[in-house]
């Protein structure tokens, strides 16, 4: 690690003299990190802090896996083929906004790329392997991601250059309404326990960031929103084996807003979390079936026609897919309602604080109450 040291002379000395009394501590702690958490593991608890986040897709260099026919027409081009001499406003422009709001007002004739192929990123999430599953990467068979066979050949949503997937990854470090905090409770340890709790809260705090705010740092705090949030807590049973932990099916409410923090959610159902723990990161995967109506909702209202066609989206068109391809949770009738999908998500250990209890703390630190919202 390189430190880079203040200019200044008046206040040089004392920088220096703190920066080696951290480097002097980081050195005396990590012999302590050799056991589970190194103190981010206290009286059996661990807090987690959601850092990044995309959806799942299964991406080769050049698409052609995938996308063999190419990448699917955004709102722009549907638009010059349905109206090549122009028209009112009303007849065009705010015609096809309508359209995109209810989506099966009118017909839509335009083609549609979906994902092809046999691999793709998610979990099996119905314990079965059918036809029109995939495998993983590593070979795990039965792989139900639907979702990525619905979004998976539109640039918007294919990391890193579509501004879905470059903005959902951003705003889950900087919009507060976004933060999504995971505290392990009764944990014996970080590497294997039969049965530990899980339970998920929207946060109320920026991220500690290094002196470059790029980079999350672990070790901060976080107070758990239980008054305005308490709709985003949920309890989740788990286990870890192998440093991973596996969480039970549970419909979950997840906080996500866009641009300027306009609120909003997904809704879930049998949500189920892999993630490979660690004493000051975590990473893998949430997988569950999203239900249609609130995330194609949730896309409308938040992701104008004039940003998505920056990505070849067409929210009608989208729309149809996602009802057709819906695999999950059937209504009356027998419709499907919400579809299997996955995301890849990263987190950052911090100490979670609830609303007038004692919370953990660090190792040489002592305890403190947590402010009231």
């Amino acid at each position: 690690m390189k430190i880079q040291f203040p200019k200044d002379p008046g206040t040089g000395f004392a920088a220096r003299a703190l920066c080696a009394a951290m480097v002097v501590g980081g050195l005396g702690s990590t012999a302590a990190f050799a056991d589970d958490a190194a103190g981010a593991l206290k009286d059996g608890k661990i807090g987690y802090v959601l850092t990044g986040a995309r959806w799942a897709l299964h991406q080769t260099e050049d698409g052609k896996a995938e996308c063999p026919d190419g990448y699917n027409e955004g709102p722009r081009e549907q638009f010059k083929a349905l109206f090549p001499n122009g028209g009112t406003v009303e007849g065009t422009q705010l015609e096809r906004e309508g359209v995109a709001r209810y989506p099966t007002d009118k017909e839509d004739n335009f083609s549609y790329r979906e994902a092809k192929g046999k691999t793709a990123i998610g979990l099996n999430l119905d314990g079965k392997v059918g036809p029109g599953d995939f495998t993983s990467v590593s070979g795990e068979q039965g792989v139900d991601n639907q979702l990525f066979r619905a979004i998976g050949c539109t640039r918007l949503f294919r990391a890193p250059d579509g501004t879905f997937a470059h903005f959902t990854n951003m705003w889950v470090r900087e919009m507060n309404f976004n933060r999504v905090l995971m505290e392990l409770t009764k944990v014996d340890s970080l590497t294997d326990d039969d049965s530990v709790e899980v339970t998920l809260y929207r946060g109320k705090d920026r991220l500690m960031t290094d002196a470059t705010g790029a980079n999350i740092m672990p070790g901060g705090s976080n107070r758990a929103d239980e008054r305005f949030g308490a709709r985003f807590i949920h309890h989740i049973k788990g286990k870890i084996k192998d440093g991973v932990l596996t969480t039970e099916p549970s419909d979950v409410h997840w906080p996500w807003a866009v641009f300027l923090g306009r609120p909003g959610a997904y809704d879930i159902r049998g949500l189920r979390f892999n993630v490979k723990l660690g004493p000051e990161n975590a990473e893998g995967l949430l997988a569950g079936y999203a239900d249609v109506e609130t995330w194609y909702a949730q896309l409308v209202r938040s992701w104008s026609t004039h940003h998505s066609s920056y990505g070849g989206l067409s929210q009608p068109s989208l729309y149809r897919q996602l009802r057709r391809l819906a695999d999950g949770y059937p209504d009356q009738s027998g419709a499907m309602t919400a579809i299997s999908s996955a995301m890849t998500i990263k987190l950052t250990q911090v100490f979670i604080e609830h609303s007038g209890q004692k919370v953990a703390s660090g190792p040489d630190q002592p305890q403190r109450l947590a402010s009231a919202p």
